[in-house]
């Protein structure tokens, strides 16, 4: 295990969260970032979400789920399935079977994008050792086309899975966006916000509560993109 990656372990496991500029990422994580820049386009191609219950239409995304085994490693793409949150996690749109159009398969197959679910993966499982983690990733686009965008509608939240992972992909033309971080079980927390592509926020879910400001345009209409990936143990979340 490299240094950097030893790091950014000993970082989350102390207050349950570490934000990773992009240079730190691509150490930690050895990403692939040309790899990964290939698929920016893709997020030009997210379907509206249809089940925002604010009646927005600020929102696109596409869903993929995934089993990462970890000895050997393997990450293997799961048949199509719906995504689901209790009401104790998302008091706005928890309870509802959403299905989201699947993430394009030239992306979920792409060796970038696996070794990023993968690498992310396998610091989590320092933390918590497994088998097998089960991943949903989700492609957001919010837009400012209505004039503001919100990220996290549902405001505060916990996901409702051992750890999550937020990489942003692409930020332009727009004010706010910034992301809160708070002790789950406290008054302490932490505000920032992410400019640079491929920089990202893993926590520990049961430890913390985030949520991300509304974003506003800032000249031309702007966008916010961002890549989101949960990691359960024992299975997916289901009805």
């Amino acid at each position: 295990m490299t240094q950097e990656r030893s790091a950014t372990i000993a970082r989350l496991r102390g207050p349950g969260y570490v934000v990773l500029p992009a240079p730190a990422a691509r150490v930690a994580l050895e990403l692939d970032v040309p790899g990964l820049e290939a698929l920016r386009g893709s997020w030009e191609r997210l379907p509206r979400d249809a089940h925002l219950r604010d009646g927005g239409r600020y929102r696109a995304r596409r869903h993929g789920s995934f089993v990462h085994t970890l000895a050997p490693t393997v990450l293997e793409a799961v048949p199509h399935r719906p995504h689901w949150q209790p009401t104790s996690y998302n008091a706005l749109h928890g309870g509802l079977t959403r299905w989201f159009e699947p993430i394009e398969s030239e992306v979920s197959g792409a060796p970038a994008w696996r070794q990023l679910l993968i690498a992310i993966g396998e610091v989590f499982a320092q933390l918590q050792p497994v088998a097998r983690w089960f991943v949903e990733a989700h492609q957001f686009r919010i837009d400012t086309a209505d004039g503001i965008g919100r990220p996290t509608p549902e405001g505060a939240h916990r996901d409702g899975v051992d750890f999550v992972a937020i990489v942003l992909v692409a930020r332009r033309h727009v004010h706010g966006g910034e992301t809160r971080v708070f002790d789950a079980g406290g008054a302490s927390g932490v505000r920032f916000t992410m400019h640079e592509p491929w920089s990202m926020l893993l926590m520990d879910d049961a430890r913390v509560i985030h949520e991300t400001t509304p974003i506003q345009p800032h000249g031309s209409a702007g966008v916010r993109d961002t890549l989101v990936i949960t990691y359960r143990a024992g299975g997916f979340q289901d009805p």
